[in-house]
């Protein structure tokens, strides 16, 4: 008999393709792979450390493992387990915690599961974390995540992921074309680029700290790889991404019109104290460049509240730099305290339930700008990637720019690229389709 393995992943679309690697060396060594909620030999627990929340997800999986089998070893991988191996190791029930280089060797730490009287930890220093591991998800027939880089050098004053991730460093532009290729021959429509900071991608790909490559040199290449679909940007900061790239994609043939791009605050007072590398100015002048050429584009923003010193004043200030920005939804993340950031130690410290305030209102706004740009879209034929979940009736896919849409469930849809005009928002705010081109396309 197989022994059998599951993988929970807390956090980003990066923890997301490097779980599908790790899980696949363990395939590579003989195990069966199950889902999380099946009865398991081990669990894997792959941990993100960004928020408060996701630490204490960690205690809630680890109950849930043990309830599918009491007796299953688990062990705990990712940021968290790099940032504080203790204190994941003293969770009743975990029995391994693999730092930042160890986790992708994590078949080489484990003997016959037999469960420990103590957990064992093995953490690199960070500093150690300087070489480059491969990685991409495929988590549905439609889409996968492809990992291009790693790591950050930017020293934000609220984040953990230096720490937790070490230094910026590239997988090589070889090797993403490769892995760009081997995804597409299995028939995956759509490649997610990841990384902390994909912006940088170039840096430390071959060891060294100067770029041998660029980021708009990988975008180039990878228009041109057979086989993709679309291509996807995942985030990227304002600063490093260049009216260039804006352009290219804006008459590429599979990078598709959708940017995240992080702002985290509208006041520049904030933005100083939060160490990033532009102000508001630079941040208009990317959204405005990319409507001017992508006039369809999707724009979805990142934004902190609650930050140590965000006033009534400064909070209202990005709310309405927000407000009266192009852009098309929100990703807002409340403030949390992280152990070892600057941010921890400042002033002006934001009641929690200001936090909590202030964060339903953008979230609010969210809301709103996500409806107005379904809205002026409406009328416009484009071609929506249908996914593959039956969700009460319906079949679910976006459209080159975002637009989530759903018509009833036909199972021949799944995985296929249609030609479809956008109809009307329906209550639960997605958007109705009518047929184009009832011919399959891909």
């Amino acid at each position: 008999m197989k022994k059998k393995v599951a993988f929970y992943t807390l956090g980003c679309k990066l923890n997301f393709s490097e779980t599908s690697t790790i899980a696949r060396s363990f395939v590579d060594e003989g195990f069966q792979r199950v889902d999380f909620s099946q009865k398991a030999d081990m669990y894997v627990i792959n941990t993100c450390s960004v928020t408060e929340n996701a630490d204490k997800k960690f205690k809630t999986i680890v109950k849930q493992a043990q309830k599918g089998n009491p007796k299953a070893f688990i062990a705990a991988v990712g940021c968290y387990a790099q940032l504080k191996p203790e204190e994941l190791v003293a969770v009743d029930g975990v029995d391994l915690v693999l730092g930042a280089t160890e986790k992708f060797k994590i078949t080489d730490y484990i003997n016959d599961l037999s469960k420990n009287d103590f957990g064992e930890v093995h953490s690199c220093e960070i500093e150690e974390a300087d070489f480059y591991v491969s990685s991409y998800a495929i988590g549905d027939r439609t889409r996968a995540f492809l990992k291009v880089q790693d790591g950050c050098d930017y020293k934000c004053t609220y984040c953990t992921i230096p720490l937790a991730r070490g230094i910026s460093r590239s997988d090589s532009l070889e090797n993403v074309l490769l892995k760009a290729k081997e995804i597409a021959d299995q028939n995956i429509k759509e490649i997610v680029l990841t990384g902390v900071n994909i912006g940088d991608y170039g840096k430390g790909e071959f060891g060294n700290k100067k770029h041998e490559h660029t980021f708009l040199d990988l975008v180039k290449a990878l228009d041109d790889v057979d086989g993709i679909h679309r291509l996807r940007i995942s985030s990227i900061e304002p600063n490093l991404l260049k009216n260039e790239t804006i352009d290219f994609v804006a008459q590429s043939k599979t990078f598709v019109p959708h940017f995240h791009i992080p702002l985290q605050s509208g006041s520049d007072a904030l933005l100083k104290l939060m160490k990033r590398r532009y102000l508001t100015q630079l941040y208009t002048d990317r959204i405005q460049r990319i409507k001017e050429v992508i006039p369809n584009c999707c724009i979805g923003v990142d934004v902190i509240v609650g930050f140590p010193g965000e006033t009534e004043e400064r909070f209202l200030e990005t709310y309405h730099f927000l407000n009266n920005l192009d852009i098309s939804y929100l990703h807002v993340f409340t403030y949390s305290e992280r152990d070892n950031t600057e941010a921890a130690s400042m002033e002006g410290v934001v009641p929690k339930d200001v936090r909590n305030k202030r964060s339903k209102m953008l979230r609010a706004l969210s809301v709103k700008k996500r409806r107005a740009f379904y809205e002026s879209q409406l009328g416009a034929e484009l071609e929506v990637l249908f996914e593959g979940e039956n969700k009460e009736g319906y079949i679910h896919g976006f459209t080159q720019n975002y637009v989530k849409v759903k018509t009833p469930w036909n199972p021949a849809l799944v995985n296929t690229i249609h030609q479809v005009r956008l109809k009307d928002i329906a209550d639960d705010g997605l958007v109705a389709i009518d047929f184009v081109d009832e011919k399959i396309m891909a």
